[in-house]
């Protein structure tokens, strides 16, 4: 769908210069969605991991995430063989709603009411980013917790548009549960594209 270099705005690596790598086609159909443009993988470009890979390679920074839509729904194997022979770090945002495919530095996993995960992803995920839309997200999000390996990180982020009514939610969760960490999405605070 787009790629473009910037300054990753939530999570672990909140902060970092990061190329991004939005590919196109979602399964899971989140309806709170900042990018329902990326659903359809047919109203998008196609490029080679080759353009990719050179694109990529005009920026300073190491870090490629991958990301979309769904980006799994791709096989990424040849991507991230490719970027990493360029010396990138690798990594990716995804749902886990389908087969993990790629060679990762970092799986942000963030998972969705909407569809859910395949059993793969939980030992495998260096992140857990839980989206608080309403109160009833944080007892899901520790459903997720209690799957994921100890030495996942836990982010509970709450929805742009809900951000106001969630985040006295999420810091008396984060007050009682201190494993979890708060992740906002800082380039939207500060107009980062």
């Amino acid at each position: 769908m787009e790629a473009f270099y910037t300054v990753q705005g939530e999570g672990l690596f909140t902060g970092q210069a990061a190329y991004f790598i939005r590919l196109a086609g979602c399964d899971v159909g989140c309806t709170w969605c900042d990018v329902k443009a990326s659903w359809d993988m047919d109203q998008h470009p196609r490029y080679t991991v080759e353009e990719l890979v050179k694109e990529a390679e005009r920026y300073p920074a190491r870090i490629a995430v991958i990301t979309g839509g769904e980006p799994l729904m791709h096989d990424l194997g040849p991507l991230t063989t490719e970027l990493r022979k360029a010396g990138f770090r690798t990594h990716i945002e995804t749902s886990g709603t389908q087969p993990i495919s790629g060679d990762w530095h970092h799986i942000c996993f963030s998972p969705k009411k909407f569809k859910a995960p395949l059993p793969e992803i939980y030992p495998a995920a260096h992140e857990l980013k839980v989206i608080v839309f309403n109160k009833h997200d944080l007892q899901w999000a520790e459903e997720h917790a209690a799957r994921v390996a100890s030495g996942c990180v836990l982010f509970l982020q709450p929805e742009w548009e809900k951000r106001n009514a969630m985040m006295p939610l999420i810091v008396e969760h984060v007050r009682t549960h201190p494993r979890w960490r708060i992740s906002l999405q800082t380039h939207k605070y500060l107009d980062i594209p």
